[in-house]
């Protein structure tokens, strides 16, 4: 499906509204316009009830905003504050918490997933934490990987080292020699 800019589509309306206004049929007005009978049968309902002008001019397409703009304003000026003059434990945005913002201040739900969208349109970027927590303690965590890590891994020190057929894994039907259950019947030679 090819998509057409938004000045092929005011031409073919604008054609449709002539022809409507010559009393052209709606399944003409389709073959000619080459559009579905379908749209030029909302095409017909759009000139009949309000005339040709809202058929040339339809408006802005998609579905309308449910924030105004005033809203979007006021949902970066909160943006700004922080999460925690919100409410919230830590000082991290989170797609949630910020639908939930949006909600408590506008009374307007949003799916997480669609916040992102909003928050794209205010020119907002993603921003990720440093991994590093500023109040970690550099000495507790050498003294943990010294002492505590090796007693976790699975291979224990000094342990010698494995053939790399060990790691392979088995095919879901293959059996072990000591596995129980009915074993194949062996094919005749």
């Amino acid at each position: 499906m090819v998509k057409l800019d938004r000045e092929v589509l005011k031409r073919r309306r604008e054609l449709a509204a002539r022809l409507f206004e010559q009393k052209a049929s709606q399944a003409d007005v389709a073959r000619r316009t080459g559009v579905s009978r379908q749209a030029a049968s909302v095409w017909w309902r759009t000139f009949s009830s309000k005339g040709a002008q809202a058929l040339r001019e339809p408006g802005e397409p998609g579905r309308p905003a449910r924030l105004t703009e005033d809203q979007r304003q006021a949902l970066q000026a909160a943006l700004l504050q922080g999460p925690a003059a919100h409410g919230f434990p830590t000082d991290l945005w989170t797609l949630p918490r910020i639908a939930v913002l949006i909600r408590r201040q506008t009374g307007v739900r949003y799916h997480s997933g669609q916040v992102w969208k909003i928050l794209r349109q205010l020119g907002c970027s993603l921003q990720r934490p440093t991994t590093r927590a500023r109040e970690q303690d550099e000495a507790a965590v050498a003294r943990w990987r010294s002492e505590t890590w090796p007693r976790l891994k699975k291979t224990p020190p000094g342990a010698a080292p494995r053939s790399s057929s060990s790691t392979k894994a088995d095919s879901p039907s293959a059996r072990r020699s000591g596995a129980r259950g009915r074993r194949k019947a062996a094919r005749p030679s």
